[in-house]
Parts: structure tokens; sequence; C-alpha cells
């Protein structure tokens, strides 16, 4: 039981990959808050994995909400020892046809809910002796990609919050990381095109690595890694789960 004793919040929980990590994480021994803003598909979740579990709504841009969700896992399990900042969405758009209200939504949840993620959980981790927060990138917080502006800025910003939080949490023991997840079979650009169904089969062709897409499974076992003790000496990274998409140059 890799994360016995540990105690988790993952947001964006109730389906994809946040739904795996959750499975995972409770198959390893942890607590987990399950969070999300899909109440129906996150209570069937929670219902699903047991007492081990608990559901909390949490809109991430939202400061009382973190608030509610951190109280909440406290009263029921105790502090977080461990955060999984997934909950995100995709925009598909040209530069010229990306309103700023497109933008500044892409930017809230991604980038400020991974900031207030963080904020909400680092008094209780300190007190605790320390923790683990793992932040959800993309290989968009590694390279740039036409059409997805807001997302791959959003990216970024969550690979630089990490670091400069690993830097400044070190010396409370908690440990700071980001995951850079590349095509993976979940719903998320299917409901960033309108609902469009995607031929992922297609997509898996261009990894010029492994030639396939992800499945959230691998990025939970990744994430596995991240929340336990193996991990110990590993802050401020970026930890790279794309098939080999990123090890191509544009000539592969």
């Amino acid at each position: 039981m890799r994360l016995s004793g540990k105690i988790a919040i993952i947001t964006g929980a109730a389906r994809g990959q946040g739904a795996a990590a959750a499975r995972r994480f409770v198959e390893e021994g942890a607590k987990v808050t399950i969070a999300d803003i899909r109440d129906e598909e996150g209570k069937q979740l929670a219902a699903e994995l047991g007492q081990a579990t608990i559901y909390q709504h949490l809109d991430v841009t939202s400061e009382e909400d973190w608030a509610a969700a951190v109280a909440e896992t406290v009263s029921i399990f105790g502090h977080p020892s461990v955060l999984v900042n997934n909950a995100g969405i995709l925009h598909f758009s040209s530069i010229v046809d990306t309103t700023l209200a497109d933008y500044e939504r892409v930017i809230k949840v991604n980038q400020i809910g991974t900031f207030l993620g963080m904020r909400a959980v680092v008094p209780g981790m300190i007190e605790s002796g320390g923790g683990s927060i793992i932040n959800v990138s993309s290989v968009e917080g590694m390279t740039g990609s036409a059409y997805l502006t807001a997302y791959t800025a959003s990216k970024f910003a969550v690979r630089g919050m990490t670091k400069a939080a690993a830097l400044e949490l070190g010396k409370h023991n908690i440990r700071v990381n980001s995951v850079h997840p590349g095509a993976i079979d979940t719903q998320m650009a299917s409901d960033a095109m309108g609902g469009l169904e995607i031929d992922m089969a297609k997509v898996g062709k261009r990894v010029a690595g492994l030639r396939r897409v992800g499945t959230a499974d691998e990025i939970a076992n990744l994430q596995v890694f991240l929340a336990s003790d193996e991990s110990s000496y590993s802050t401020g990274g970026e930890f790279l789960a794309d098939g080999g998409a990123t090890a191509a140059n544009s000539l592969t």
C-alpha cells in the first residue's frame, strides 16, 4: 500500500484522469476527497470507491469553495498530505478568434485554480510536517501548439508556479512537481470541440515515440509515485508522460 496514511484532494476527479487517479490512490491505501463541479458523476464515483472517499463540490476558481473543500477534508480524514491539481479546460481557437472572455476562462481554471489550490493546502501541510503537491500541466507546458494560445499560456504558468513553490516550500518538507501528459484518451478534447467525436487512433499515429495515445491510468500511475514517499527527493521537477512527443523535432 504505497499511499497508506496519505490524505489527498484530487480536483477534476469526477471523470477522466482525475477519476483514474482517485481509483489508484484508493487502491494504494489513501483517503481521497473527490473534488469537481460534476456533482452527479463525482458522487457516483465516491459511492463506488466507498468509505475511503468523500465527494466535495469544488469550483477551483472560487476561494470559498477551496476553503470548504479543505475544511471538509480535515473534518473527515485530517489535513491533506497530497494535492493533485488536475482540473483543467481546453479551448481550441486561432489567436484572432479567441475572445478575452475565452482566454480569461482558461486562465482562471487552469492557472488561478492551481494557485488557489496550493495556497489552500499549504498551511495544513506545514502544520502536519510536509506533503506532496502535484500540478497537472501538459506537453503544452513544454512546447507551443497552434490554436491553443490560452491553454498553452496557462500550462506554461503551471510549470513556472510549480518551480517557484518548490523552492519556497522545500524547507517545510513540501514537495511540488508538475506532470505533463501528452495525448490522453479522455473526453477533454471532445468537450473542447463541442462534443465532436475525435479519432484517437489517428491522433496516436502522430505521436513521435510510441505512436499511440496514452491512458488515464498511465498518468495515475505516475501521480501515485509522486504522491508516495518513493519520490521523496523529487521536487520542482517536470515529469513527462507524452509517449515521446516532445522528444521529436519538427522534421521527425
